[in-house]
């Protein structure tokens, strides 16, 4: 399967250096160059692409405002925002707008390979222990937690693997921890998206530092 990516960078040199790494695997394609935020919304309107490499900052409209715009519109496309660690509240706010990750604008060229065939197949493409500790950083800017109504949704095992999901464990050491199969995990996790209507792995966390479910420390016994 080829996948179709739009670029969205108000910095032709960034934009030129992922169209080059990405044009050279035989299975992506680059449908476009979107020069700001305004920009991104129309062209996955009218290109489709698989997935949207989405700046933050940029004129016009910015990353964040894209995203929810492309989201909003029920566009299939998977967004992953392009950032560097200095705007750790800005991919906060994207992840919320329903972005599914983010990669550094420094990410080696095999893993951001990597990550577009992970996020075109469903993953999430933010390492757990990345996504909290910008979310430790982001935590002075977040609202006070409001308890919401769908965790009583939730099994007790279930919040228990959302309680691990979110202090950045993968399924297998979720699996080993608490004794079960991975497939059991992932049969967990799949759950707990479609009962607290979360998109992704990503915003479960999300989810969870909302409602004061993150733990500062994640341990087993």
């Amino acid at each position: 399967m080829t996948v179709s990516v739009l670029l969205a960078d108000d910095q032709p040199l960034l934009s030129l250096g992922f169209r080059l790494v990405l044009e050279a695997q035989p299975d992506i394609i680059v449908v476009g160059e979107a020069g700001n935020g305004a920009q991104a919304v129309t062209m996955t309107r009218a290109l489709r692409p698989d997935v949207v490499l989405m700046d933050v900052r940029m004129p016009v409209l910015d990353g964040i405002e894209a995203t929810r715009e492309i989201v909003g519109s029920g566009s299939p496309a998977r967004i992953l925002i392009l950032t560097t660690f200095d705007l750790d509240e800005y991919v906060y706010a994207a992840l919320r707008a329903g972005a599914g990750g983010f990669l550094l604008k420094d990410v080696p060229p095999a893993e951001l390979i990597s990550a577009i065939h992970a996020v075109v197949g469903g993953h999430a493409v933010v390492a757990p222990a990345v996504t909290r500790r910008l979310l430790d950083i982001a935590l002075p800017h977040l609202p006070r937690p409001v308890t919401d109504e769908r965790l009583d949704r939730l099994t007790d095992r279930e919040r228990e693997v959302l309680t691990l999901v979110a202090g950045g464990l993968s399924n297998s050491e979720i699996a080993a921890g608490l004794h079960l199969s991975e497939a059991t995990v992932k049969a967990h996790v799949g759950r707990l998206l479609a009962k607290l209507e979360l998109r992704d792995r990503v915003q479960i966390v999300v989810y969870a530092y909302e409602n004061g479910l993150a733990p500062r420390t994640t341990s087993f016994g």
